[in-house]
């Protein structure tokens, strides 16, 4: 696999994905990263090398051109001079000279070409990499919540289900009874004490209406 198609594939990973297919997600993002982080140092060697691979390109298609400039120049002196021999021979130079700076030329424009590539490639996996860091947070964050939830419901079906919840659960219902009956008890003896209030003062009133009656006889007799 070549450092482009790495590159490609991991710019094409999904931390979603990644996270719903493991049981460790933290490492897996953590290996991902660190993935990516490689692939993005050696893909920056590799454009380092590219960009001094068309440096030197550069050089030796200008010096090349300039040597055939330089050939160029003797054979108009040597033809000059009369010296056809020495001007077809420069110029056989001249043209050698500008075939390989033009050979050399293709070179560095495929050289430019895959550079590019890289270039854009680098930038690309510089940006997931932030992406992914903050993303990877995010992720890691929810998941805890996700797990928090999922063992406080855990936790609240096995209480539920616990005999001794149920046990409390009986105990509280005996004891809200038990007031019941002491909140009857207490308003029943309320009852029966106005109860006999009542009957008291009704005897009382019966007793001086008697003793008022017995009054009168005694004045009439």
């Amino acid at each position: 696999m070549t450092l482009l198609d790495r590159i490609g594939r991991l710019l094409r990973a999904n931390l979603n994905d990644l996270i719903a297919r493991v049981e460790d997600p933290e490492k897996i993002l953590n290996q991902a990263l660190l993935d990516m982080k490689a692939a993005y140092r050696e893909a920056k060697e590799e454009v380092a090398a590219v960009l001094a691979e068309e440096a030197r390109l550069a050089r030796e298609v200008r010096a090349y051109r300039a040597m055939a400039e330089t050939w160029r120049v003797r054979a108009r002196e040597a033809v000059k001079a009369d010296r056809d021999d020495l001007a077809r021979e420069a110029l056989r130079k001249a043209r050698r000279a500008e075939a390989l700076a033009e050979e050399l030329d293709r070179q560095l424009k495929e050289e430019r070409v895959t550079s590019e590539r890289l270039k854009t490639q680098l930038e690309a996996l510089r940006a997931k990499i932030a992406e992914a860091e903050a993303k990877k947070r995010v992720l890691l964050a929810r998941r805890r919540t996700y797990q928090a939830a999922e063992s406080v419901r855990r936790l609240r079906s096995r209480t539920d289900a616990h005999p001794a919840a149920e046990a409390f659960d009986a105990m509280a219902e005996r004891i809200e009874a038990m007031a019941d009956r002491h909140q009857a008890m207490a308003a029943l003896d309320a009852e029966e004490g106005l109860s006999e209030a009542f009957a008291e003062l009704g005897e009382e009133e019966a007793l001086e209406a008697e003793l008022a009656r017995l009054k009168g006889e005694e004045v009439e007799g």
